[in-house]
């Protein structure tokens, strides 16, 4: 039995390997794709006495790659102070894979504006910050946020209306103050 499972393992390594890592490069870069790739058979290795190896693996072998690159990517924004040159790449990158996501950035045409707003998120308190940038820059509903983090719903709103409000009082000297408002209006139709 455990020979038979190193064997299907062995082939399934030699062909999804390649695959999976070029799929995981497009998504969070060289640099972290394979530790993601090698993750998820590592995953498979250590339940080797649960797992079946036929039928949907290929779905969940790509499935598996892409949540733990959202999760690096996740991780990496929450960790991260971001620049305006960081920012810049992040709203490529999301733009690449989810378009509408970075639309409200796309209609800030002043880099200097950009990094005023980015300065006034990286000085929210630590909570509202996260919060805010897995919902504005991850584009991550209320719930999902509150799943990811381990709090509740309520606690994800309390914290976003916190970012919002510190963010208008703070940005509310800038011209585009009524984009600003548009940007932040659509908070509690999430």
């Amino acid at each position: 039995m455990e020979n038979e499972f190193e064997e299907k393992y062995r082939t399934l390594f030699r062909r999804y390997y390649a695959g999976l890592s070029f799929y995981a490069a497009r998504l969070v870069g060289e640099d972290d794709a394979e530790d993601i790739v090698q993750d998820v058979f590592l995953e498979i290795w250590k339940r080797k006495d649960t797992v079946e190896l036929g039928g949907q693996i290929q779905s969940f072998l790509y499935r598996s790659v892409y949540t733990r690159a959202i999760n690096v990517l996740n991780h990496k924004a929450v960790v991260e102070n971001y620049t305006a040159e960081e920012a810049e790449l992040m709203k490529k990158k999301l733009e690449y894979y989810q378009p509408d996501q970075s639309e409200v950035i796309r209609r800030i045409e002043n880099r200097e504006l950009r990094q005023e707003i980015f300065q006034a998120i990286n000085g929210l308190p630590e909570k509202c910050r996260e919060v805010f940038k897995l919902s504005y820059l991850y584009d991550m509903k209320n719930k999902d946020i509150a799943d990811t983090l381990s709090i509740s719903l309520r606690t994800v709103e309390a914290h976003m209306y916190k970012a919002l409000k510190i963010l208008r009082e703070r940005l509310s000297h800038l011209h585009g103050y009524l984009l600003l408002l548009v940007f932040f209006s659509n908070i509690f139709s999430r």
